[in-house]
């Protein structure tokens, strides 16, 4: 099957940064030290002031992100289970569809949701 109207939606305000989504991928693919099929990057700390704890509110996210190498591990998707990275992901983040599909799904979602298109 094809996937160029597929993408990955990413609702990183549930990301705990665990790298489980980096570790499956490469164990997956083979890939060596400085290989990604999907690599985790921080944003953050950034101090915004405010009202949370002692006074302060904190943006720190983490951001799984796809990278070129990425296929939507099409082999597995061709057996009806889900790519390995979604299937690893412990806070359940990652969903894989069509992308019209997840364009509607993001807009209920809130901020911090990205989609990321696979070629």
């Amino acid at each position: 099957m094809s996937y160029e109207n597929y993408g990955m939606l990413i609702d990183y305000k549930y990301c705990s940064g665990c790298h489980s989504c980096e570790v499956a991928c490469k164990e997956l693919k083979g890939f060596g030290e400085d290989e990604h099929g999907i690599k985790l990057l921080e944003k953050g700390p950034f101090k915004l002031g405010g009202t949370g704890h002692k006074g302060e509110d904190w943006d720190w996210d983490y951001i799984p992100v796809p990278t070129d190498r990425c296929d939507l591990c099409a082999d597995r998707m061709d057996r009806g289970e889900k790519p390995m990275c979604v299937k690893s992901c412990l806070a359940a983040c990652m969903k894989v569809g069509p992308i019209e599909e997840l364009a509607k799904d993001m807009l209920t979602m809130g901020k911090k949701v990205m989609i990321y298109k696979h070629l």
